[in-house]
């Protein structure tokens, strides 16, 4: 179980080689800075790719030094995404990380059909939280890439956080398929695509977690609303992973915890033939360098 963001970097091997990471348009202050602590950690090994005089300048102004690590020059943005994309495609790169660049011209170059990061698998977003008042870290999906996923995308989404918690030895990660209430309704899709998915890993179609929903939020986090509501689960109260019915919830879910609860956060775009470090750009260094570990653990 893991309590702090920090406590990711207990499961890196240091006695193996540092992932290489590629930033795409390398000019960003936090990414910089993220990067760089990483880089100073043995994490990762970094390729810049961007501006070559604004890169420089910001790394000269901290006084940064990246030793033997490989610069790239290139002033266009998507030329930069393509770079670092074909890098990664090439087996050059291990992790894909998204600096000075908006997100649609990153996603672009990840799902070019020639030179992308396609595998078939349908790609999803994974934020790990460390909130306060809840006694482990939690991990939300999906809040930035599927806007109104059907039953088959939330089958992948899940498939494909289940599988990386496995990765971090969460070996049967406890999943709370959101609803606004906890009984199924058949006018709200949500709520019957909970009892489905729920039923699904029962039998077995859905490996190595429990599922549980409809749960509404309340009681997929806290115990003492699950037993006032008098509903037995062994997910709610304890949950490892929020499954979101839509984007729009997930989206408001996520900066409510950032800016009104005050949680650190981390995230990772899943589902490609490699990691993707696709961070908002109101995120923290700090949460830019949760990321990069959630990329390098992948």
């Amino acid at each position: 179980m893991f309590k702090h963001l920090s406590d990711l970097q207990n499961q890196i091997d240091p006695s193996k080689p540092a992932k290489k990471l590629a930033l795409a348009v390398s000019q960003d202050n936090f990414s910089l800075n993220a990067l760089y602590k990483a880089y100073k950690a043995g994490f990762i090994s970094p390729v810049l790719i961007g501006d070559r005089e604004e890169t420089y300048h910001i790394i000269e102004e901290r006084g940064y030094d990246f030793g033997n690590s490989t610069f790239i020059g290139e002033s266009d943005p998507e030329k930069c995404v393509e770079i670092a994309v074909r890098m990664v495609h090439d087996g050059k790169a291990d992790v894909l990380m998204k600096g000075k660049v908006s997100t649609p011209v990153l996603l672009r170059g990840v799902l070019n059909k020639d030179w992308g990061l396609r595998t078939g698998r349908l790609l999803s977003h994974l934020a790990f939280f460390e909130v306060a008042t809840y006694h482990k870290l939690i991990a939300v999906t999906d809040v930035a890439m599927n806007i109104a996923p059907t039953l088959r995308d939330k089958i992948c989404i899940v498939e494909n956080s289940v599988q990386y918690l496995n990765t971090l030895g969460i070996k049967r990660p406890k999943v709370a398929v959101l609803g606004a209430i906890e009984m199924v309704n058949e006018s709200m899709q949500a709520t019957t695509d909970a009892a489905l998915l729920s039923k699904m890993n029962q039998r077995d179609q859905i490996k190595n977690c429990i599922i549980d929903g409809p749960l509404a939020f309340d009681n997929a986090v806290s115990f003492e609303s699950a037993h006032h509501k008098n509903i037995k689960s062994e997910v709610a109260g304890d949950t490892d992973l929020l499954l979101m019915p839509d984007i729009e919830v997930g989206n408001v879910l996520y900066k409510s915890l950032v800016f009104f609860a005050n949680a650190k956060v981390a995230s990772v775009i899943l589902g490609a033939s490699a990691p993707i470090v696709l961070t908002s750009r109101s995120d923290t260094e700090e949460s830019k360098f949760y990321s990069i570990l959630l990329a390098v653990l992948a």
